[in-house]
């Protein structure tokens, strides 16, 4: 198949890394403290949070819903990308893992910026849209249990507003969703979830090969 995506060997990947990715040093710091926890895999990889950064500079983005925060790492890609007065509002229901969060949120000088819900998502979500949230997000990011992928989706598709973007990660699932035998509520859901944005006419679409799959849903205006 001509042009496809190009194989990263272990030494391919670092030369990126190396050249590619402009890493502060407290981002630095916080994913290596982020490989000392349990599920350490499920931190964003630095490539992915600095592309996440520059489309929220090219959105121009203020405010920013996370759902998935884990210990923060793209949270602080992102807050570092908004200007003075912008907001993330995270969400997590892991005490430990938003722990080690905090303390490299302050480090960086962007804990103000940064607002942590320690709940289930979907109340937050809910919250939002009853206090009249509707269309005041200029990015959202879902990095979260995969079984509800969808209901988190259609959530931040109202919360979003018109020529925003939702960006969905691990959308191609170690590459479990081509595996016919596997079975596993996560990989249908993601399988489900994909084939909707397909046919989703509400929105403009991109599946990129970053990291575990990032998939682009921009809002349309009209």
């Amino acid at each position: 198949m001509a042009n496809k995506p190009l194989h990263l060997t272990d030494e391919l990947y670092q030369y990126l890394l190396n050249v590619g990715v402009r890493e502060p040093q407290v981002l630095m710091e916080l994913r290596e403290a982020t490989e000392l926890e349990d599920m350490s895999a499920m931190r964003s990889a630095p490539e992915q949070g600095q592309f996440m950064g520059m489309l929220l500079k090219l959105l121009g983005a203020n405010r920013v819903l996370e759902i998935g925060t884990y210990t923060g790492y793209a949270t602080l890609w992102m807050a570092l990308a908004l200007p003075r007065d912008g907001e993330v509002v995270t969400c997590d229901t892991s005490a430990r893992w938003t722990f080690v969060a905090h303390r490299f949120w302050e480090q960086a000088g962007v804990q103000e910026r940064i607002h942590l819900h320690l709940r289930p998502a979907l109340e937050t979500l809910d919250e939002l849209l009853a206090n009249g949230a509707t269309a005041s997000f200029d990015f959202a990011f879902i990095d979260a249990d995969k079984e509800n992928y969808d209901t988190y989706f259609e959530a931040c598709l109202q919360l979003v507003r018109p020529g925003g973007l939702i960006a969905i990660d691990n959308t191609l699932w170690g590459g479990s969703v081509i595996d016919l035998n596997n079975h596993e509520a996560s990989t249908e859901a993601i399988r489900a979830f994909n084939e909707k944005l397909l046919i989703d006419s509400r929105i403009e679409l991109a599946m990129l090969p970053v990291s575990d799959g990032l998939t682009l849903a921009m809002k349309h205006r009209v």
